[in-house]
């Protein structure tokens, strides 16, 4: 019974930093959408999203080596897709465009 109570409030505590993130993106897309770092910011706050949800959620590192590596690279393509696009936006269009 004390494993059911352990894993329950560790999901609650995921949870609860889950909902804390978005709470913290949520103030700076409002109060700081002018800086220049932010994409790296969010960038980081999205890999940690992921790689909480993939933990606690998905259970990845109980999964074998390979699923677990396959997710942690999922994970990080999202955050590096953004800080690429944020600060080399248009030359990825010029490559992209015909």
């Amino acid at each position: 019974m004390d494993s059911k109570i352990d894993h329950f409030s560790r999901l609650t505590a995921a949870w609860l930093g889950l909902v804390a993130l978005t709470l913290v993106g949520l103030a700076l897309s409002e109060w700081a959408r002018d800086l220049r770092w932010l994409p790296l910011v969010v960038a980081a706050m999205l890999w940690l999203k992921g790689a909480l949800v993939a933990r606690c959620f998905i259970e990845s590192s109980v999964a074998h080596p390979f699923i677990a590596r396959l997710l942690g690279i999922f994970i990080a393509l999202a955050p590096l897709a953004l800080v690429a696009t944020a600060f080399f936006g248009s030359t990825l269009a010029r490559w992209a465009s015909l």
